[in-house]
């Protein structure tokens, strides 16, 4: 079943009317009942009752999303939080990196404690721990030196600022974020294809799917690097999607 995204979202944040100064508009958004006058919504259509919440020229009525511009902002907002979770977590690695740089020895001594204790219990499933790439890869970094991870934690610091700085310009719609977060996410792209040819699990084929279909949806639909029109067609559409437009061309018809 297909979603009103118009009414879903007034249903949420309520209706917004607006009184234009064109007799010919506003005749088209107004009607008296026995209740007191009505003014049409200019998200979902509908009439509500009360005041407008604005009035004046046509040209200056709110520019509400509509339509498939609001089908188009739920995705950009499941992006931004999907980004903002990314960040977070990115941090706290950083966290746990800087951490582990300024208590290397006694993090060692921890591991290879706790090696000894689990390595008969391994053994007795045939499992020989001294040759788990897991355990393996734990052992090469604690051969790191500490500027390495010190400039490591920074590295990811750095990453997760841009996931952040991502992530609240998509909650807004912001055309900058939506450059940002094609650029950044298509950079890693070869990066992540790379990962999948060295070890293949659900999770990265998954991260790598969300990332190409993201590039690809925002690109696309928000008429990026020019692609089918540019920001003049983009603008033209959110214009063209606007009720009093239509009503307006409407009205000039008649």
């Amino acid at each position: 079943m297909a979603i009103d995204w118009d009414r879903r979202t007034c249903a949420r944040k309520g209706h917004v009317t607006y009184a234009p100064d064109d007799p010919r508009l506003r005749i088209r958004l107004h009607a008296e009942t026995a209740l007191g006058e009505v003014w049409r919504c200019l998200r979902c259509g509908d009439f509500a009752l009360g005041e407008p919440h604005g009035s004046g020229p046509a040209a200056n009525a709110p520019l509400v999303p509509r339509g498939k511009v609001l089908r188009d902002l739920f995705v950009l907002r499941f992006l931004a939080v999907e980004r903002a979770v990314r960040g977070v977590f990115i941090v706290l690695v950083a966290v746990a990196v800087w951490k582990f740089s300024n208590s290397q020895d006694a993090v060692r001594r921890l591991f290879e404690e706790y090696l000894d204790v689990f390595r008969p219990v391994f053994r007795h499933f045939h499992y020989d721990l001294d040759h788990s790439p897991v355990v393996g890869t734990i052992q090469k970094t604690f051969g790191y030196k500490h500027s390495t991870l010190l400039l490591v934690a920074g590295l990811l610091l750095a990453y997760a600022l841009v996931e952040i700085v991502e992530a609240v310009g998509l909650w807004y719609a912001e055309r900058w974020a939506e450059y940002l977060t094609v650029v950044a996410t298509a950079a890693f792209l070869p990066l992540e294809i790379y990962e999948l040819t060295e070890h293949i699990s659900a999770l990265k084929i998954a991260t790598l799917t969300l990332n190409i279909i993201a590039v690809l949806y925002i690109a696309v639909t928000k008429r990026l690097f020019g692609l089918r029109g540019g920001r003049r067609a983009f603008d033209e559409e959110r214009r063209s999607a606007s009720l009093l437009e239509v009503e307006e061309s409407a009205g000039l018809m008649v």
